[in-house]
């Protein structure tokens, strides 16, 4: 932008520059002509009046001789049957016109013309004064007139565009800071502000912008309360299971069903604390994925011996950390396990794959027929709220990574995240496994 405003800047005052410019190359080139024109006829009046005194060839010879033309060759003097005095440059036939019409004209002469000024004697001949000059004289000082007229113009241009790009550099940078502030904003850095540079107009923009900013943050910042207020309203209901759950007798389904509570009241104060959390420590929190996958594979484990469903974990040997945060993954792992446990009769098998390169689910099941429509939000061909794939979507592009959906080995359905480029090889169950089968 800056290089396209300092070539606007070059034409526009190179276009000025030329249209003062070249007018006074040509009156400075006319001025040079008429001054050696009138210079020629200041001669030849000078000489003139010598002839309205006396004509004696003689005193007109020492007369051509004094003046500055006449010294350097350049002037004669044609009187009626005599041959010229002085140094003639014209041909005989301009000087008989002259003499007829009686008014000075200018002749062509080789490299120059020839100044002809008839005048009348007082015995009635006609005498024709001719002051030659060159085109040399004609030019005289006429390049160094360009040369100073020309870097004038170059300075000018110079200037202007110097102070153009100056001007401009302010412009730029006022866009450049606009630019980046937005690209930051809307990488979730809501912290981001910009300084109000550059022209009024810019100032304005950069204004409205911290307006946005803060009004976006204040909206993020109430939603999350609001979130945090429905987490809560949800532990009254919670307490009342957790008093039926004591009051049933002793046996395994007791104990499920005070499992189930104690995991339910966990996860409610996870979304609480998460939802309080101020955007920038959300921003900056980074969560294990193993770990969180440990965790809930401990709450479905319950249902999958419920269900009569083997299992099995891959990998999950080293620490996968993400710029998640805890609840926001623990929802995606929920998605992904969820899914498995909604979409596929008991007793079918799944497995869960984890390492540094992704986390994958694998089951036994009937398969997604439509990936691109699964993934869509609010839309379920299964009879679901159809938000849970979509979740997992989005924690894939804020982790830098992809949502994969195709065909599982198992014969399935196979989603995951991967965190590699696209052409990176699918993950594989390793030697080392753990397994648990009802």
């Amino acid at each position: 932008m800056r290089w396209a405003l300092n070539r606007l800047a070059l034409a526009i005052t190179s276009m000025v520059a030329l249209a003062f410019l070249v007018p006074l190359a040509v009156a400075t080139r006319q001025i040079a002509h008429d001054r050696a024109i009138s210079d020629a006829r200041q001669q030849a009046t000078s000489l003139v009046t010598v002839l309205g005194v006396d004509a004696d060839p003689t005193l007109l010879t020492n007369a051509v001789a004094s003046t500055t033309a006449g010294s350097a060759g350049r002037l004669a003097v044609h009187l009626p049957e005599v041959a010229p005095i002085g140094s003639s440059h014209t041909d005989a036939a301009q000087i008989s016109i002259a003499a007829q019409d009686r008014r000075s004209v200018l002749a062509p002469a080789p490299d120059g013309v020839a100044y002809l000024q008839p005048t009348v004697l007082t015995d009635g001949r006609t005498v024709v004064v001719e002051v030659y000059v060159p085109d040399a004289e004609m030019r005289r000082g006429v390049w160094p007139a360009w040369f100073v007229l020309g870097g004038l113009a170059i300075v000018l241009v110079a200037g202007s565009t110097l102070l153009a790009d100056r001007l401009g550099s302010q412009l730029v940078r006022a866009t450049r800071q606009l630019a980046n502030s937005t690209r930051r904003l809307g990488s979730g850095d809501l912290a981001t502000r910009v300084e109000p540079i550059g022209p009024r107009e810019l100032r304005d923009a950069a204004n409205a912008f911290n307006t946005m900013a803060d009004d976006l943050r204040s909206l993020l910042d109430k939603e999350r309360e609001l979130a945090a207020d429905l987490s809560h309203r949800l532990r009254t209901p919670l307490t009342a299971l957790r008093l039926d759950a004591e009051a049933m007798p002793p046996g395994p389904v007791a104990d499920r069903m005070r499992q189930a509570c104690d995991l339910l009241d966990e996860e409610l104060e996870a979304i609480i604390t998460g939802a309080r959390l101020g955007v920038e420590a959300r921003g900056q929190e980074r969560t294990d994925l193993v770990e969180v996958l440990a965790d809930r594979l401990a709450f479905w484990s319950v249902l999958a011996e419920d269900q009569e469903r083997p299992w099995e974990v891959v990998g999950g040997d080293v620490p996968v950390m993400l710029p998640v945060p805890r609840s926001e993954l623990i929802l995606v792992v929920d998605a992904m396990l969820g899914n498995v446990f909604s979409h596929t009769p008991e007793r079918t098998a799944f497995r869960v794959s984890i390492s540094p390169d992704g986390l994958l689910v694998d089951d036994a099941g009937p398969g997604i027929a439509d990936p691109s429509r699964a993934v869509q939000r609010g839309v379920s061909g299964a009879g679901s709220t159809g938000l849970g794939l979509d979740i997992v979507r989005r924690a894939a592009s804020s982790s830098a990574g992809e949502l994969v959906i195709s065909r599982s080995p198992l014969g399935g359905a196979r989603v995951g995240i991967l965190f590699t480029s696209p052409a990176a090889q699918p993950l594989e169950p390793s030697p080392r496994r753990r397994r648990a089968v009802s």
